[in-house]
């Protein structure tokens, strides 16, 4: 049986390689460091945390990165165990030492019997020559290889500046204020949530904006430009007031039926996934930070109660358009030799990147012994995040999304609050222990983070 090749020792690669190796399946890892640095590594250990040491949220009953943590902890994650080994006190939340995860990964993965390390770096595509490859690169893909990617996906850019607007769950806008409405009545659908503003709410939602505070560009993102045609929201409100009111706010083709008259300003909000549940804020890609965007944007009429499945932001980043170019078991489809792991392929946070790494692992595994293996259920955690990025989102607007309710199918007759996310987990546990082939056993119920 040929080895399997694992690009790339970041949390997606090694928990990638780890699930090969302890199927039986021999594994060359590749990493490039130290022989070739990126620009926010500091060491050559697998795994490093370049930002956050913290996994956020560990509660398996009413959150759904914790529910994520709960999964992969029964399939054996190397990810989550390290993290458990190296854990800090951080309330409700899963937070590591560095230092100490980073060398329990590097040295569970030196150590297998099943693992050959070649510090090297890929400067381009991966051979058919070379058999199953994974490709776990991350955001700071290297440049030859990124280029190798462009050309063979066939998309115009690859690496580039996120342009991410915020998402919000459908079920937490106020539709007693907003109506759906496409523009001009075009396409004889109504497409789009509309979010009215007159005058003055307009006036104090660009007020507001310009004086929120805003996040700054790491150092190496610096001199990445992002597109004109993808500028934040606020750099594009400094230009005049009226700015965003003929651009992405602009009013015309649209009548609020409530008064029949045009509103002065709109803000629409468009479906971004398959199942109708996470709505995205259209044309508001933004550098606010976190809690300035929750601020600013609930003063919109409709949205003073919404729920964020993701906020924006803008940073370099290097990802797939995955829903077009992977398919179901991530294998890139013009070059099916290749799967694709962790960050590049369109999630975000170390926790789903892993989890992606966790999976493509068990794929290539199957595949190299000859046996079959399907995607996890949609109930799942998992099996929501790869159904989201391998299809279950537009393709036409795909951005990279952390895991959340959002992404599961909706509950039938859904309990109120607080155990909505516990009726989730539930049912997620149970699917995955069954796909799993597993006794059905509840975690321990922890404090939300």
């Amino acid at each position: 049986m040929a080895p399997v090749h694992v690009v790339g020792a970041g949390l997606a690669g090694s928990e990638a390689a780890w699930q090969l190796a302890e199927a039986g399946v021999a594994v060359v890892l590749h990493e490039m460091r130290p022989v070739r640095m990126t620009e926010a590594h500091e060491t050559e250990g697998f795994a490093e945390l370049v930002c956050s040491n913290s996994f956020r949220a560990d509660d398996p009953l009413y959150n759904a990165v914790g529910l994520l943590h709960e999964e992969m902890r029964r399939l054996g994650s190397l990810i989550l165990r390290a993290g458990e080994a190296n854990r800090l006190p951080a309330g409700g939340a899963l937070a590591v030492d560095r230092i100490g995860f980073s060398a329990a990964v590097t040295a569970a993965l030196a150590a297998h019997p099943n693992v050959t390390v070649l510090r090297e770096e890929v400067t381009g595509l991966p051979p058919a020559a070379w058999g199953s490859v994974i490709v776990a690169t991350g955001p700071l893909t290297a440049p030859g290889l990124a280029a190798a990617i462009r050309e063979t996906t066939g998309e115009e850019s690859l690496a580039f500046f996120d342009a991410i607007a915020p998402i919000v769950h459908r079920e937490s806008i106020d539709m007693d204020v907003a109506w759906m409405q496409s523009r001009y009545d075009k396409g004889g659908g109504a497409d789009y949530v509309n979010c009215p503003l007159d005058r003055a709410q307009y006036e104090a939602f660009i007020a507001a904006l310009l004086e929120a505070e805003k996040g700054s560009f790491k150092d190496w993102e610096a001199n990445t430009p992002y597109f004109d045609g993808c500028l934040p929201i606020e750099v594009m409100a400094e230009r005049g007031p009226d700015t965003l009111r003929w651009g992405p706010m602009k009013p015309v083709g649209l009548r609020d039926p409530r008064t029949g008259r045009r509103p002065w300003a709109v803000v629409q909000l468009r479906q971004d996934n398959a199942l109708g549940t996470l709505w995205n804020m259209v044309g508001f890609q933004t550098k606010l930070k976190y809690a300035e965007q929750a601020r600013v944007f609930r003063a919109i009429p409709g949205l003073e109660r919404a729920e964020f499945a993701r906020l924006g932001g803008m940073h370099r980043n290097t990802f797939l358009n995955s829903p077009r170019v992977l398919d179901a078991t991530l294998r890139l489809k013009a070059a099916p030799h290749l799967r694709f792991a962790g960050q590049i392929t369109g999630v975000e946070g170390y926790v789903e990147s892993a989890a992606i790494g966790l999976l493509a692992g068990r794929f290539a595994a199957a595949e190299a012994k000859g046996e079959a293996f399907s995607p996890p259920p949609l109930e799942t955690a998992m099996g929501a995040l790869i159904a989201h990025i391998t299809g279950g989102a537009d393709a036409e607007t795909f951005q990279p999304m952390n895991v959340n309710f959002g992404l599961f199918p909706p509950l039938p007759n859904p309990p109120k609050g607080r155990e909505r996310k516990r009726a989730y987990c539930e049912r997620a546990l149970a699917a995955a222990d069954a796909w799993a082939g597993r006794p059905h056993v509840l975690p321990v119920p922890r404090e939300a983070a």
